[in-house]
């Protein structure tokens, strides 16, 4: 529900800290503020008083001073959601933030829903449907890359490529409505050599940002990478010595992992959500048993696959676990580390004979690692950062990290994969143009030059309270 006569209020900043914030937007938001705020300055005139000022005073209820507060004013169209807004600075006690509240709602403001003040930034032009999105993204960063990527967003950049797509579309589009409109006299206004060239430019751009959705996905959730393999081979010990704590339970007695213990850690700004599983093995405990389905699970959930094994092992049975876990992984994205472990052990030329031995197919990695001793690790997590980092993010890299974008995108591309099919077949112009209108309406979906109530209130109930 759209409240856009309404004047909202909320809190703004989260529990914690020594100062709150409590923002209020809509036509009376001044108007409703002036009766419980009381500058320190009589001569003040919340009214008429200019924007991007701050005003001190006290919040008052009655003769009751609640707080002694900072009153920031936005004059509309320049505030965060194109609005009369102001912002009250407040000592951060929960019962001040409520009392002040509770007194602008008695004086007439509404109080927000998730999401509500970036809706209406998005409903008065202060940003397009994917910037808004990108609002929650920047809240939820955790790790710089996440951040960067989504700033970048926030700031236009994928908005101005999804414009540029969408603006060389709609002008081949009118010039094909205009050749129906004369369809009786045969004119033809749009050169179908340089129609194609364009759908396919546009097809290939859509492509490859819909392909970079993988990475996107990633770097906003965190990369899942599951550590395997038979029992006792160190999987254990390597999640602790990688997290820098003791996480996981070490014994030398196999099988003592029956449960998938899962934690992250940020390499070069991405964040890597490691999961230990029970050890690959035959077993009739039916406890371990649940632990080791649990695995084959994870591996399916995974990004990336570490099996360890251990250097004294035969190399046969080292290719046989590591062929039967290309199996499990064929014909997806998913990429395999093979860890050689307990290489602190190694005698003589063990490490060349292995490496001699193990049969790596390409894109996978081997690595001699001691878990115990800490051998290894940055290695480990070079190769890990590598795995992701195929390309690197700029500033101003392009990634798609919303799975509503990418299922417009894509739709995008199969509507202008019917449009290339079509005039190579010389379909009727109105089929074409047909096709050519739906990827405009995908393109128009991302940005919200067309949306739907059921869309708004999808994205923004998904806020919090406050933005």
């Amino acid at each position: 529900m759209i409240r856009i006569e309404d004047t909202i209020c909320a809190p703004a900043t989260g529990i914690g800290g020594a100062i709150s914030v409590i923002r209020v937007s809509g036509p009376e938001s001044l108007n409703i503020v002036a009766k419980i705020f009381f500058p320190s300055d009589e001569t003040v005139n919340l009214s008429v008083n200019k924007g991007f000022t701050i005003v001190h005073g006290d919040i008052r209820s009655n003769d009751e001073v609640i707080d002694e507060v900072l009153l920031s004013i936005f004059r509309s169209p320049y505030s965060y959601t194109g609005e009369n807004s102001a912002e009250i600075s407040c000592h951060a006690s929960p019962y001040i933030v409520r009392k002040i509240i509770e007194l602008l709602v008695k004086n007439g403001a509404l109080l927000a829903l998730p999401g509500e003040f970036t809706q209406r930034a998005f409903m008065n032009g202060k940003l397009d449907l994917s910037q808004a999105e990108a609002v929650a993204d920047v809240i939820a960063s955790s790790t710089s890359m996440a951040h960067k990527v989504a700033i970048n967003q926030m700031r236009g950049g994928f908005s101005a490529e999804i414009a540029r797509l969408r603006s060389e579309l709609l002008n081949f589009a009118s010039l094909i409505e205009l050749e129906l409109d004369f369809g009786e006299e045969d004119v033809e206004f749009a050169d179908r050599n340089d129609l194609k060239e364009i759908i396919i430019r546009v097809k290939d751009l859509a492509d490859s940002l819909s392909e970079s959705f993988s990475l996107g996905n990633a770097v906003k959730n965190g990369i899942p990478v599951v550590i395997i393999g038979k029992p006792n081979s160190g999987k254990s010990t390597l999640l602790n010595a990688l997290l820098m704590e003791e996480k996981a339970i070490v014994s030398d007695i196999p099988g003592t992992t029956r449960d998938t213990i899962e934690d992250t850690i940020v390499i070069e700004g991405l964040e890597f959500r490691f999961i230990d599983t029970a050890g690959l093995r035959e077993t009739t405990d039916i406890i371990e048993s649940l632990g080791i389905k649990k695995t084959l699970e994870k591996i399916s959930q995974s990004s990336i696959v570490l099996l360890i094994d251990e250097i004294s092992d035969d190399p046969e049975l080292i290719n046989a676990r590591i062929e039967a876990i290309r199996e499990k992984i064929k014909d997806t994205e998913k990429s395999l580390v093979i860890l050689i472990n307990k290489s602190d052990t190694a005698i003589g030329s063990q490490e060349v004979e292995l490496t001699q031995r193990i049969f790596l197919c390409e894109g996978e990695n081997l690595l001699f690692i001691s878990a115990k001793e800490k051998k290894g690790l940055e290695e480990i997590r070079r190769i890990l950062a590598s795995i992701v980092m195929k390309n690197k993010i700029s500033s101003d890299s392009v990634i798609i990290t919303n799975i509503r974008h990418y299922e417009a995108l894509r739709k995008v591309s199969l509507s202008l994969e019917r449009v290339l099919d079509g005039i190579g077949k010389s379909i009727p112009d109105d089929l074409i143009a047909t096709d050519i209108r739906h990827a405009i309406h995908y393109l128009g979906e991302i940005t919200g030059v067309i949306t739907s109530d059921e869309i708004l209130g999808n994205i923004f109930r998904n806020f919090c309270i406050g933005k």
